[in-house]
């Protein structure tokens, strides 16, 4: 199965040597000769004649007047076209080596062209035909070589049809190494290219046959159909009948076989509509192959035979072979022995007729290949001869050239003697003149000595006044400096006595920060231990059996007098910021002090700060307790550097969010401290939700939302008062 439907290179290369030859009148220039013009023209058409000659197939007779004009041929660009003429002569008939030395040759005829794109288009056909000629010779990897060269001037000069059709024959290089793999992907890309259906449709079957042979039946099936379709859309029928046989072979290999034998008769119902009689026989072939595989050894006889008798008449002694071993095969299965060696005696009879061909073609490619070497023997003298005629040539013009240089040299010297003669009177006069002058000159220099005294003395006074007034100048600014000096020195100690003033104030606020913390610390311990232990004193006498003598109700009423002083003594210790200044900003200093005397980065942020400050003192003092067992907290346990507190107020619920960058903690093995227990109950007693979140390396987060009510709103206090009351009853219980 021929693995490209390429159209025939020669066929190409004759269309690419008439735009050749077109694109040299269309560029040639003005200054050309119409001689030359003429004489180029009749060149052009000596040229395509022979494309016709080749083409029409006198080959031959081409061959010959090819060899004949190339001695007369003048222009560059025809010269490589008649060349390559020959080596497609030869590449047809298998004499390779032939064929690279004139392609060699073409390619030499490269540097002689002038037309850029016409020299890149001869590259590119030659690298090609290289490709062709090695690859025939068995020679893969540096047919490869030549079609990658190709690949690379097509792309460089953007001749995407070269480039394609290299690429075409690169993957063929790869199929026939057993590289699937490039080969695959060079065929995909060519597919790509919608300009040139032969190169796709040689794609489309050489995929095919790329996934039948490694049993990817479907595939080969799928590019096949593809290959189909676009035979039948460019009516390129051998194409389509190839397609067909490949098909049906992949069914036969699937053992389908109805399906094989009815594609096997379209096949040869194509090839005999247009007399593509080898097709035709492989088809019978397979469908003789198919019967014998069904045993069905009658309907195998008649294929065999009738294809047999066509083979004959066509003289295609291959299938001859092919034809009389099949019905061997059949008589030997039959046990038919003696038909069997009557088709025996007959193939061996055809396959000696074919080596006995194939030797006096051997002999005959030989005899050309000798006349080959002789006629290149011939032409090597011939350029031997026209060198040297050319050499010859050469040192008669040079020896021409000396005898004129010497004549010219003679006129130089007399004319030399005439002008030293001219030069000596000139130079008696040039002198007399000369002393003139020096007079002249002497009086000049006595005046301008005169003037340059005058000018030096005028000099000094221009340059001298204006360094007085620099020094001058110079004096101001010292003396502006020196204030300056006296000025900054002011303030330099009012900035010194400001920042003693500022850590006087520091001081005085940190003491006074100490003062507030002992009084809460104070109160939480009447709060705490004193209340408590006299809560529990009253509920032990309270149960008492003796409780109801006038002694015990004298000593409840007392210890009951007792706790309210106590408590009144502790809500009195806890500072009172709030009333004085807004709770916000009482807040948001008491968390910075607390960051910069820890060196922990501190952010707050308050919103909206307003209606925060509005709320409840005693949900503030709440508040600020919360707080600061947060920043205890995190400042004994977390080692975090920073700490971030976010109060907002939405819909009369306070959120509180507490974020540190610390250690943090394992939620699952946390027990809470005492600290914490007095947190949550804290929120508890506020009607409050309290959430904490922690993980270790990553820092802690304690979300808590408290409702309140803003005493700004009057509505809201009316409607809401009982909750309230009943918050700030919670807040005085213990």
């Amino acid at each position: 199965m021929p693995a490209n439907f390429k159209c025939p290179l020669l066929i190409v290369f004759f269309m690419l040597s008439l735009s050749l030859s077109g694109q040299i009148d269309g560029n040639s220039k003005k200054t050309l000769s119409t001689a030359k013009k003429s004489h180029e023209a009749e060149e052009k058409k000596t040229v395509t004649s022979f494309y016709n000659l080749y083409n029409t197939g006198e080959e031959k007779r081409a061959l010959k007047n090819v060899k004949t004009f190339l001695k007369e041929a003048k222009y560059p660009a025809n010269k490589a076209s008649l060349t390559l003429l020959q080596a497609y002569y030869y590449n047809k008939r298998a004499i390779l080596d032939s064929s690279i030395y004139y392609t060699d040759q073409a390619l030499k005829f490269n540097t002689k062209i002038t037309n850029d794109s016409l020299k890149n288009r001869l590259l590119s056909l030659g690298y090609n035909l290289m490709g062709i000629n090695y690859k025939k010779k068995g020679l893969f990897e540096i047919s490869k070589k030549w079609h990658l060269k190709g690949l690379v001037t097509s792309q460089k000069h953007k001749e995407t049809n070269l480039y394609y059709t290299h690429l075409h024959g690169l993957a063929s290089i790869y199929k026939a190494l057993g590289d699937n793999t490039n080969a695959l992907k060079s065929y995909k890309e060519c597919l790509e290219y919608k300009k040139d259906d032969e190169i796709r449709l040689g794609s489309y079957i050489n995929l095919g046959d790329i996934y039948s042979d490694s049993k990817d039946y479907e595939k080969g099936n799928y590019y096949y159909n593809l290959g189909k379709q676009l035979s039948e859309k460019t009516n390129n029928q051998q194409a389509r009948a190839v397609i067909a046989l490949s098909i049906g072979t992949n069914y036969q290999l699937q053992q389908k076989t109805t399906d094989a034998l009815k594609i096997y008769d379209e096949v040869v119902s194509i090839a005999d509509k247009n007399e593509l009689n080898q097709i035709a026989l492989i088809a019978r072939g397979n469908i003789g192959d198919v019967y014998i595989d069904l045993k069905n050894f009658k309907d195998a006889k008649v294929i065999f035979s009738d294809a047999l008798q066509k083979a004959i008449n066509f003289g295609y002694l291959d299938n001859q072979v092919y034809f009389y071993d099949e019905l061997k095969k059949i008589a030997v299965l039959e046990e038919d022995y003696k038909s069997a060696f009557n088709y025996l005696t007959k193939s061996t009879k055809v396959k000696d007729s074919v080596n006995k061909i194939q030797k006096i073609k051997e002999i005959n490619e030989l005899e050309i290949k000798y006349k080959t070497a002789q006629r290149e023997k011939e032409i090597r003298l011939l350029q031997f001869d026209n060198t040297t005629k050319k050499l010859e040539l050469e040192k008669q013009q040079e020896a021409i050239e000396n005898m004129n240089l010497q004549e010219e040299i003679s006129q130089k010297i007399t004319e030399n003697t005439i002008l030293f003669f001219q030069n000596s009177s000139q130079k008696k006069l040039s002198e007399i003149s000369l002393l003139k002058k020096d007079q002249q000159l002497k009086s000049l220099q006595i005046e301008q000595e005169k003037e340059t005294k005058l000018l030096t003395i005028f000099g000094f006074l221009i340059v001298l006044i204006p360094i007085i007034g620099l020094l001058l100048q110079y004096y101001k600014r010292l003396k502006t400096q020196r204030l300056l000096n006296i000025q900054q020195a002011e303030i330099s100690t009012q900035n010194i006595n400001n920042l003693l003033k500022d850590q006087e104030l520091k001081l005085i606020k940190a003491s006074i920060s100490g003062q507030d913390k002992e009084r809460q610390r104070i109160s939480q311990e009447l709060h705490d231990s004193i209340g408590g232990n006299l809560a529990a004193i009253k509920l032990q006498l309270n149960h008492l059996v003796i409780s109801s003598s006038p002694k015990i109700k004298n000593l409840t009423a007392l210890l009951d007098e007792t706790y309210q002083q106590v408590r009144n003594l502790s809500h009195t210790l806890i500072p009172k910021k709030f009333t004085h200044h807004k709770f916000c900003e009482v807040l948001e200093s008491y968390f910075n002090n607390i960051g910069e005397a820890s060196n922990i980065k501190t952010d707050f942020t308050a919103y909206p700060k307003r209606e925060i400050d509005a709320l409840h003192e005693e949900i503030q003092i709440e508040i600020f307790k919360i707080i600061q067992e947060l920043l205890t907290n995190t400042i004994k346990h977390a080692k975090a550097s920073k700490m971030d507190l976010q109060l907002n107020l939405v819909e009369n619920v306070l959120n509180i969010l507490f974020e540190d960058n610390g250690i943090g903690f394992n939620p699952e093995n946390y027990r809470p401290g005492i600290g914490i227990m007095n947190l949550e109950n804290r929120i508890v007693k506020l009607n409050g939700s309290f959430l904490m979140d922690s993980k270790l390396k990553r820092g802690t987060i304690a979300n808590i939302e408290i409702p309140v009510l803003r005493l700004s709103n009057a509505e809201n206090e009316t409607t809401k008062g009982i909750n309230v009351k009943k918050q700030l009853d919670n807040l005085t219980k213990f």
